[in-house]
């Protein structure tokens, strides 16, 4: 059975929690003329840890005393209510389908200041409601009521999905799996991303094992020129 532990949550003081808090502030500046509010998370390819990894840098923000909104736009294989043990009978996809306000299926988490928006029942037609205006409209307004809105979005290379939503954001950050990803399945992510016009913020290095003397976990950290890669176990 899978591990959804929120490590922020559960260990703040971890060398891991620290990371994300450097990711947390990395984003804060990502660009100083430019607030940026809704921020798109995505991966390669499955199993790489783009949820966990939105799930962890939402409790970071929120416990720096931000209000936090993750919608789970992954409406293929969703995950974040299996991470924050939520209701998903209801959700994102109803909220497309039938024009009601998404407020009314916004979940809260146990951390004070994150709320999340399930991604509710699996659609037939995915890549349509997440292209639809009424998905830009609900992005929108969520970024007018909360301080950060992280949107998880299904693997770049499998569907079109993740480059739809890349138009409808402010940034977008690309989590790889160290050792797992495929060099080529990585560059044509981004080159995918890229096409559509997505601003490719940074990108995530995920399961890297860097031994930190004292420590059970492992994290590194390198920011170059906007391109910031931050790698965790």
């Amino acid at each position: 059975m899978r591990d959804y532990t929120i490590v922020t949550a559960a260990n703040p003081k971890s060398p891991v929690s620290e990371a994300f808090r450097i990711l947390r502030t990395n984003i804060q500046f990502a660009n100083v003329d430019h607030v940026m509010k809704k921020i798109l998370f995505t991966s390669a390819g499955v199993n790489e840890g783009k949820s966990s990894t939105v799930a962890n840098l939402a409790t970071a923000m929120a416990q720096a005393n931000k209000n936090i909104l993750i919608v789970d736009a992954d409406l293929r294989k969703p995950t974040q209510h299996k991470i924050f043990n939520l209701n998903n009978s209801q959700g994102l996809s109803i909220t497309l389908v039938e024009d009601v306000p998404f407020m009314k299926y916004v979940c809260k988490t146990e951390q004070a200041g994150l709320d999340v928006l399930t991604s509710g029942p699996i659609p037939p037609n995915p890549a349509e409601l997440l292209g639809s205006k009424r998905m830009k409209q609900v992005l929108m307004l969520a970024s007018e009521i909360y301080d950060m809105v992280l949107v998880d979005s299904p693997p770049t290379v499998a569907v079109t999905d993740s480059s739809i939503l890349a138009q409808a954001v402010d940034g977008v950050v690309l989590v790889l799996a160290s050792g797992e990803v495929n060099k080529e399945f990585a560059l044509q992510a981004k080159e995918r991303l890229e096409k559509v016009g997505a601003k490719i913020i940074g990108t995530v290095l995920n399961k890297v094992e860097i031994k930190s003397k004292g420590y059970n976990y492992y994290y590194h950290y390198y920011a170059e020129k906007n391109r910031d890669t931050l790698m965790v176990k």
